[in-house]
């Protein structure tokens, strides 16, 4: 049994692999989104990733489709209270930014969506600097005093600005990020290393990153020459360009091989591995895409591999 991991100082517990609900309603339908969100508890996971705006950039999708996708899951299971549930706010196209207004109401939103009364995690999606530091922690604030939401967190926010919301926190006695969403993964380790990954680790917070697999480059399915079916694809195929893309590629090879592991749990028990890293975020559109995401809680790689990896990405 895969143990469970605190996140931050809260009093939230989670599976190592957090299930990204991107994918839902967008290139899985309700069905597929079913079955795979089962199948991922059935295993044990209890850490779902969802956001307000997910996924409006999808002709005839207005944003929250995920949500709303997962709200029937919840209501027709019947498991809320099995499940650490994550959205965010602050990008969807009606509710766009941090105001306290915009904060409250999306909030309001998202929980009618998700067909539940409270809100385990709380991201602001993207950091809205023209919005006061005081402003925004205290409508998240209100959320938590009110039960609405059990516990808050950010997602791409400047490492000072982090450090302002979190020294206002603790000066006011004010509802505290606990859990920081960085993009992070092997083949882009300055968007969190350094000193974002300082100022997390100072304050105790957990890191969920974000492409943990890199669009999917990370699962080793691209290859020169090869053609993969993904609406991702573009984006992932551009790494093979790269020296560095084609290093993490060989030590993932390397590895994989040595260990008769999937390359993708390999790339996410790289991550796991690191200073602050609670569970890295990764979705499925198929129920057959689980289980090399799911190994990433039973597979801990020794010192040499981690270092192998840490060397082939620098």
């Amino acid at each position: 049994m895969t143990s469970l991991r605190k996140l931050g100082s809260s009093d939230l517990e989670v599976f190592p692999l957090a299930l990204g609900g991107n994918v839902f309603g967008w290139t899985a339908d309700e069905a597929q989104s079913f079955s795979v969100l089962d199948a991922y508890t059935a295993a044990g996971g209890n850490f779902i990733d969802t956001a307000d705006v997910y996924s409006a950039w999808a002709d005839g999708n207005k944003g929250g489709e995920s949500e709303t996708v997962i709200g029937n899951w919840l209501a027709a299971r019947g498991n809320r209270s099995d499940v650490v549930l994550a959205t965010k706010v602050g990008a969807h196209p009606q509710y766009k930014g941090l105001s306290p207004n915009a904060i409250k109401a999306g909030a309001e939103e998202s929980l009618r969506r998700l067909r539940t009364d409270y809100i385990d995690l709380y991201y602001t999606h993207y950091d809205d600097p023209s919005v006061s530091v005081e402003e925004i922690i205290g409508a998240l604030d209100d959320l938590v005093t009110s039960g609405k939401v059990r516990a808050i967190a950010a997602s791409n926010v400047s490492p000072e600005r982090l450090q302002e919301f979190l020294d206002f926190s603790d000066r006011e006695g004010l509802a505290r990020y606990v859990a920081l969403q960085p993009h992070y993964n092997l083949v882009s380790r300055d968007t969190y290393e350094g000193s974002l990954q300082e100022v997390a680790s100072r304050a105790g917070l957990a890191a969920v990153p974000y492409y943990a697999l890199a669009s999917g480059f990370l699962t080793g399915k691209y290859r020169p020459g090869a053609q993969v079916d993904s609406a991702r694809a573009a984006g992932a195929g551009k790494h093979l360009e790269t020296e560095r893309g084609r290093r993490v590629l060989a030590a993932l090879d390397a590895i994989a091989k040595d260990r008769g592991a999937e390359h993708a749990t390999v790339a996410l028990a790289w991550l796991a591995a690191q200073p602050t890293v609670a569970a890295p975020i990764a979705s499925a559109r198929t129920v057959e895409q689980l289980p090399a995401l799911l190994a990433v809680g039973d597979l801990e790689l020794t010192e040499a591999e981690v270092s192998a990896l840490t060397e082939a990405s620098a």
